[in-house]
């Protein structure tokens, strides 16, 4: 009972890991490569509680190598390298057994511990295995990301969850020692907003605070005995994902009071600005667009400003920009528009790129009419001339729809003046 329930149950092999079938399934990418015995080097991406820790040590596991741990929340470039100098000493360079460092939330490491990390990787002398919570797009730098693989870990499902508390009470001494009848379990679900580790938390909580052996777990019971500060922002739990959408969908929804308020929600709980700020540039292209482009001009130097500025003045540039989106016009035609051509895409496939817009770099290619009849906007009245550019199969496929605003029915109007019929909405 000194361990947690959490690490007691922990998975030690990849038949025993619950859900990321994607990954870890008879034919998940990462079963192959663990079976081969040829680990690259990966960055975990996903939620929290969804097994990334537990998933590199399965792999060290399987694929018996020696594994080292850094946090970095509380390791600098000092311990990097001292775990680097000794990971050297316990492998052999590019061998298949090279020893794996594993950092969890490696988000927070700066760009001068990353760099730290690069000429190890690059050598040969550690295997990286990073996990985070945020996207490493933003938070690993180019060169260490350009040296891993990046997988990402589904969020847990109702079901899976559920199987995780069956194992519990089948695997773990202590809960077998208890007579634990499970009649509802939404509740504890809900508290651990799919957070394996919360949930087991939780339900461990539970039953130690019960003095009788025959336990019924209800709804009434959790939330009962899990007292909820419900003011306190858990930025690596449920609530982080509650409000930043309860604060995206205010914007959305043309509400600045309350887009202000869920943002002041996540500045006083410690939510990182920067992050903040990236959402608000993607919310100015996929709800504002073209009703207003300069909404995304206004949010990407707002995110220039809060890398700048920081805390605490970066809360008063992130609330500017928080009301101006708020109160701009919104549209969401250039999202729609890109979601339908993906989906084209993928229903047509790799069609042919019409002849007379084709590259025509060489002889051979022009002599095979690559380019003969494409016909120059500039040479022709108004800096256009009708002509397709789409596929032979898909011709005339409308995919952008302007919005009912201002600017983009102005785009309707010149489209209309231009094409005809063709873009007739």
């Amino acid at each position: 009972m000194n361990k947690p329930l959490a690490e007691r149950i922990r998975p030690k092999s990849l038949e025993e890991y619950l859900s990321q079938e994607h990954l870890i399934g008879n034919n998940g990418s990462l079963t192959k490569q663990v079976k081969r015995g040829i680990i690259p080097s990966l960055i975990l991406w996903g939620p929290p509680g969804v097994g990334k820790t537990t998933l590199a040590n399965i792999i060290a596991n399987e694929s018996d190598r020696p594994f080292y741990t850094l946090s970095a929340i509380n390791s600098g470039v000092k311990e990097v390298r001292e775990v680097i100098d000794k990971a050297k000493q316990s492998g052999g360079l590019f061998t298949s057994k090279n020893p794996i460092l594993f950092i969890d939330e490696i988000h927070r490491f700066s760009k001068s511990q990353q760099d730290s990390l690069l000429g190890a990787v690059e050598k040969g002398w550690i295997t990286l295995i990073g996990a985070t919570t945020e996207n490493p797009s933003f938070e690993v730098i180019p060169a260490l990301l350009s040296r891993c693989q990046v997988y990402v870990l589904n969020p847990f499902g109702k079901e899976e969850l559920e199987a995780l508390l069956e194992r519990a009470m089948k695997q773990d001494e202590y809960l077998l020692s208890k007579n634990i009848k499970l009649n509802e379990s939404e509740a504890l679900l809900r508290l651990s907003g799919g957070d394996a580790r919360k949930l087991l938390n939780i339900f461990e909580l539970i039953i130690s605070s019960q003095d009788q052996d025959e336990i019924t777990i209800t709804n009434d019971l959790v939330l009962k005995l899990v007292q909820q500060n419900t003011v306190r922002y858990d930025k690596t739990g449920e609530q982080h994902y509650d409000i930043i959408s309860a604060f995206i969908k205010s914007v959305r929804g043309s509400d600045p009071n309350a887009a202000v308020y869920w943002l002041a929600r996540m500045i006083e709980g410690g939510e990182d600005l920067k992050f903040l700020a990236r959402r608000m540039i993607i919310l100015a292209s996929e709800d504002i667009g073209n009703a207003n482009p300069t909404a995304l001009i206004m949010a990407n130097n707002t995110f220039q400003a809060v890398t700048t500025v920081g805390y605490p003045e970066a809360r008063i540039i992130l609330s500017q920009c928080a009301v101006y989106l708020a109160t701009s016009a919104k549209s969401n035609a250039s999202y729609m528009a890109i979601n339908k051509a993906q989906q084209l895409v993928r229903q047509t496939g790799d069609l042919s790129v019409p002849l007379h817009i084709r590259n025509a770099p060489t002889k051979l290619m022009k002599e095979l009419g690559y380019g003969e009849d494409y016909k120059y906007s500039h040479n022709h009245a108004n800096n256009f001339i009708n002509q397709e550019f789409l596929p032979e199969s898909i011709e005339n496929t409308k995919l952008y729809e302007p919005g009912d605003n201002q600017r983009e029915n102005a785009f309707r109007s010149f489209l209309k003046s231009r094409w005809g019929e063709k873009y007739n909405y």
